[in-house]
């Protein structure tokens, strides 16, 4: 029987039937056909407006396609078979979902193959933003995925499936994958590649237990011995394996960040006899700490910076010095004499 908090989650009067979300999530139940037609097509679709929309560097876009793709159905299929303790309707689920992220990135690669070579594919902050995931980025996931989960159970929250769909990213990192490969760029869709498998795992984790607690499981395995346990074992297990990556990813993030600061103070204080000038960046590119600065004219010794940043930064990394003389020049009034 389903506990008083999983009453107050799902109300019985409220709660669809256990064939009504099996019919919505198993794409080779009822009319098979037409699910897996409508399933591809806007699948392709998604995959095409997605890749546009990261090589444009526009979210709106972006946000178009998480609204269309449908990946996250069959994702939550693998939920539900898990819970349903149906082995065939998961491996199902699980074959849609591995060749749809196939597909997703095929589609990336394509459109990677008329980019020019110059292509700054960490200046593009739709590919920026989705190579480098951090733990927050799977407490989101976690988060989208009871949302989920919770909305496709009750009959009377179907409205927020569009914002779920916003919540979630699926499809762009995917293409943010094939668009990295087909630059050549194997680090960067890697990344792409972690934060999409973290959000499938989430979602799948949080589904099998909405799932589970509101009674779906109790009524599939009627016939059934139980083996919750194995199958929560497995998942977990493998968010797990994700979890390491994205802690290691929001520590390197953290530590970047507060380098860099450092930098930056140092860097405005050794610029301060200099009028004018001004620190326009700072970056940490691999081993080296690129500053950049615009000045009316020369520049303090830069072997002073260098000095005063020791013990400021870790020691074995290059300071490198960028400079753009800023000028002011009275060209004269268009159409004047």
């Amino acid at each position: 029987m389903p506990s008083r908090l999983s009453d107050r989650v799902l109300p019985d009067v409220q709660r669809r039937t256990l064939a009504e979300l099996t019919d919505d999530l198993d794409l080779a139940s009822g009319d098979a056909r037409s699910k897996e037609s409508a399933f591809w097509t806007m699948l392709v679709l998604s995959a095409v407006i997605a890749t546009a929309g990261v090589l444009a560097d526009s979210t709106a876009t972006v946000i178009g396609a998480m609204i269309i793709a449908p990946l996250s159905t069959p994702i939550m299929g693998i939920a539900l078979g898990i819970a349903k303790q149906d082995p065939k309707a998961t491996s199902r689920a699980v074959r849609f979902v591995l060749l749809g992220a196939t597909s997703v990135v095929l589609v990336g690669v394509a459109f990677a193959l008329v980019l020019p070579g110059s292509f700054d594919l960490l200046g593009n902050s739709q590919i920026a933003g989705r190579t480098s995931p951090g733990l927050f980025d799977l407490v989101a996931a976690v988060a989208t995925g009871f949302a989920g989960a919770i909305a496709l159970a009750r009959r009377d929250v179907a409205a927020v499936l569009p914002g779920v769909a916003i919540s979630i990213s699926l499809v762009p990192p995917l293409a943010v994958v094939g668009v990295c490969l087909g630059q050549g760029s194997l680090t960067l869709a890697i990344g792409a590649l972690v934060l999409f498998a973290s959000n499938l795992l989430a979602l799948v984790l949080a589904g099998t237990l909405v799932f589970t607690a509101v009674g779906y499981s109790a009524e599939a395995r009627e016939a059934r011995p139980p083996s919750r346990r194995k199958a929560y074992l497995t998942i977990s297990l493998l968010l797990f394996v994700v979890i390491i990556p994205l802690l290691a990813n929001t520590a390197a993030t953290y530590l970047v960040t507060f380098f860099t600061g450092r930098v930056q103070t140092t860097a405005e204080e050794w610029l301060s006899p200099i009028a004018g000038a001004s620190v326009q960046g700072v970056d940490f590119t691999s081993n080296q700490i690129v500053v950049q600065i615009q000045t009316p004219g020369g520049l303090p010794p830069v072997a002073d910076l260098v000095a005063e940043l020791e013990g400021e930064i870790p020691n074995g990394i290059a300071i490198v010095v960028t400079t753009a003389v800023g000028q002011v020049i009275e060209a004269g009034i268009v159409g004047g004499e």
